[in-house]
């Protein structure tokens, strides 16, 4: 019983993207541009692929994507996560193998809040002794 569309969320920092899969020619679209287009950087493009090339089906599936909050990096998490998400409702098989190369969990790390009277959040003032 093969779905028409298969939908997933994925979530990294302050970045969430949600996914859409469906049978196709292997088109990558994220906010409605080409992924080589929105996240432009080569490493950070490869990062969003990974479950796509590992389960090897890049020319299988076209994929419609909508990212949103955080920056580039985060999205591109996101989107990785909600990718791998999505390819294990088709493939419940390629569960160990994403899960080994720890593409099933979410990054808990988020960024630490400033505190008062500092310049950042852990950086403090120089102490004057004189």
């Amino acid at each position: 019983m093969e779905q028409t569309s298969i939908t997933a969320t994925g979530r990294r920092k302050e970045a969430v993207a949600s996914v859409e899969l469906k049978p196709g020619k292997g088109a990558f679209v994220v906010n409605g541009k080409q992924i080589n287009d929105y996240l432009l950087r080569e490493s950070v493009i490869n990062h969003a692929l990974a479950p796509l090339g590992l389960a090897d089906m890049l020319s299988h599936y076209d994929v419609r994507c909508r990212a949103c909050g955080g920056g580039i990096t985060g999205q591109a998490g996101a989107i990785r996560l909600a990718v791998a998400r999505a390819l294990i409702q088709i493939n419940p098989d390629l569960r160990a193998t994403f899960r080994q190369k720890g593409m099933l969990t979410r990054d808990p790390r988020e960024v630490e809040r400033k505190k008062y009277g500092q310049p950042k959040a852990r950086k403090r003032f120089q102490y004057s002794k004189r």
